[in-house]
């Protein structure tokens, strides 16, 4: 047991010979064994025993059995109590996630604090066949079949290359007796239920099916190695700018594949991945998938990848000035008797007398209109930007200036309303200049106003 464990540390380079390690002992048959073993093999072992306070006298059972433990072993421990139930409601996940969360958060933690180098945990041959079997029928992909890894981080797991039946067989030889969680004998979680029903009978009519399934695991550990460094290549050949030709993609061995490597980071769910795959053959220009943190939409034939935006705010302006709308964008408004044109699009000039304070700078929406300089009638403002060939992430983004009646004077970066225009007849000019880049810091969420000859006057969003 010993040279086997001994072995399996060296081939997978888990600890330092003598090396100084946190051994987590719940008190069950795993961790004592992990514990004994790599104290045993000379390592400087410590300690530590998370209390969840989930099983009221059983959980103070099994910190008293871990403390005596370890005082009779010369073992230093620490132990910690968690309030899990307050820790699930206040994070809003469930009791099992909590308890994960706690106990490995505080073992890093700890590690650190302590100088130790690994931290190791005593999953055994056993639970990565029965994480295999929960992973397939979950339908978790490639990844969820390679069983548990030997190490995740400073996460050491030196119990790998054995059973629970060999660990079980070898703390009776060494008289050593350990503690049940009454919680892992009621099959109605999912892991409990594969334990305790679905092995049992699996392993009565096949024997080796534990081995035959890590195995295979294996295998497909070595397959995903070649896979990933195929998708990533593609991905770097294909992915330029954070964009992807429809036609490029459409030629890989397996679109949806190399669809979900380069989303799933962004958080896009499998099956809004399969969704996507599925119609890329015909998907049309404008359609839009969306994940907690990103957008990804199609336009003129690629897909494109973009954070997700807060909504952009509204801006008063109830006089001529400088605004800041946001942090790159500000704007000049000033009144002029002479004037001159840019046909730049980032500066509009309007005959001050069609234009009345306060004006507002805000998003577009559905239903706005405005007659774009030289046409006679008005245009919806969305059909206007459809024409010009910008994606539906350029449009959500583009502002309009409207003044105190409503009326969009400008689309801002394009083109005025050709009701404002000037004329013959026009005596003075309101000039309204675009800058993409702030020189200045301001306070969040305010503007700078007032006229340039006076100290800036603030303004928040409304």
């Amino acid at each position: 047991m010993l040279n086997k464990i001994a072995n399996f540390i060296e081939r997978e380079h888990l600890l330092k010979p003598g090396g100084r390690v946190i051994v987590a002992v719940s008190g069950g048959a795993d961790s004592v064994c992990l514990l004994l073993v790599l104290r045993q093999l000379g390592y400087q072992v410590e300690a530590v025993h998370c209390n969840f306070q989930l099983r009221g006298e059983e959980s103070l059972r099994d910190e008293e059995f871990v403390k005596s433990l370890c005082e009779k072993l010369g073992v230093n421990i620490h132990l910690i109590h968690f309030d899990t139930v307050v820790y699930a409601e206040l994070h809003q996940v469930g009791i099992e996630m909590a308890a994960r969360e706690l106990r490995y958060n505080y073992f890093e933690q700890l590690r650190r604090d302590i100088g130790a180098d690994e931290i190791c945990v005593a999953h055994h041959q056993d639970d990565s066949a029965e994480t295999v079997m929960m992973n397939l029928l979950r339908g978790t992909g490639l990844r969820g079949l390679t069983g548990i890894h030997p190490r995740q981080g400073h996460l050491v797991r030196p119990l790998l290359c054995v059973s629970r039946k060999e660990i079980e067989v070898w703390l009776a030889e060494q008289g050593q007796g350990y503690m049940i969680d009454s919680t892992n004998l009621s099959p109605f979680t999912t892991r409990n239920l594969i334990r305790l029903e679905v092995f049992p009978r699996i392993i009565q009519k096949w024997p080796s099916a534990t081995e035959n399934i890590l195995k295979s695991a294996r295998r497909v550990q070595e397959a995903l190695r070649v896979y990933e460094e195929s998708m990533k290549s593609a991905i770097s050949r294909l992915v330029i700018d954070d964009s992807i030709a429809i036609s490029e993609l459409l030629r890989e061995p397996s679109p949806e594949s190399l669809l979900f490597e380069w989303l799933s980071p962004a958080g896009f769910l499998p099956v809004q991945i399969e969704q996507l795959a599925a119609s890329l053959p015909d998907v049309a220009s404008g359609r839009m998938w969306i994940s907690a943190t990103h957008e990804l939409y199609v336009h003129q034939g690629k897909l494109h990848l973009a954070p997700v935006e807060a909504c952009r705010p509204t801006l008063r302006l109830p006089e001529t000035g400088t605004y800041v709308y946001d942090e790159t964008t500000h704007f000049r408004v000033r009144l002029a008797d002479k004037w001159t044109f840019d046909a730049s699009e980032q500066s509009a000039v309007l005959d001050a007398s069609k234009c009345r304070f306060p004006l507002t700078v805000r998003p577009i929406q559905s239903a706005d209109r405005f007659q774009p300089l030289g046409m006679t009638g008005t245009k919806l403002v969305s059909d206007y930007l459809t024409d010009r060939h910008l994606s539906i992430r350029e449009k959500r983004r583009q502002l309009v200036m409207t003044d105190a009646t409503g009326q969009i004077i400008w689309l801002v970066g394009h083109r005025i309303d050709h009701r404002q225009r000037i004329t013959p007849l026009t005596r003075q000019a309101l000039v309204v200049e675009l800058s993409l880049r702030c020189n200045y810091s301001v306070p969040e969420h305010c503007c700078l106003g007032g006229s340039e000859r006076d100290s800036p006057k603030q303004y928040t969003f409304r």
